[in-house]
């Protein structure tokens, strides 16, 4: 079993679409391992993001991801982190697939309801990032 991470961003919090999504992944056979609600800091946000740092975009990504309470969430399953990422469907959701997450809920590209992990090894370090290995169950 592979585990990923997986983010409910500020915008998916204040809009109440936090059992919906996580109702995706359970659906999807997805086993929820480890959940909290946090309000991310801005160094936080930064370390956490840090390799987009040089992007254009990372100073609006740090202050949306610290504009409202997140939900991160350690999710479990066969082939976890390409399962999260078919649910999520692509970072735009003008280009995300009918059903996905942001297709559905998603208001923009900067605005995308949801963050997951992009590989097995980034999962790790973002897993380890926000829970320790004895609050995963």
């Amino acid at each position: 079993m592979q585990e990923t991470l997986s983010i409910i961003k500020p915008d998916g919090v204040a809009n109440n679409l936090v059992g919906k999504i996580i109702s995706r992944f359970e659906e999807a056979g997805l086993e929820i391992c480890a959940i909290k609600k946090i309000r991310l800091s801005k160094p936080d946000a930064k370390a956490f993001y840090a390799v987009h740092k040089d992007q254009a975009f990372f100073a609006d990504l740090i202050d949306f991801m610290v504009s409202g309470p997140v939900v991160i969430s350690v999710l479990k399953g066969q082939d976890a982190v390409n399962k999260n990422r078919e649910l999520m469907g692509a970072t735009n959701p003008k280009e995300a697939k009918a059903g996905t997450i942001r297709a559905d809920f998603a208001k923009s590209i900067d605005a995308n309801t949801v963050h997951g992990s992009d590989s097995e090894e980034n999962a790790k370090n973002e897993i380890s990032f926000f829970f320790a290995r004895q609050d995963i169950y």
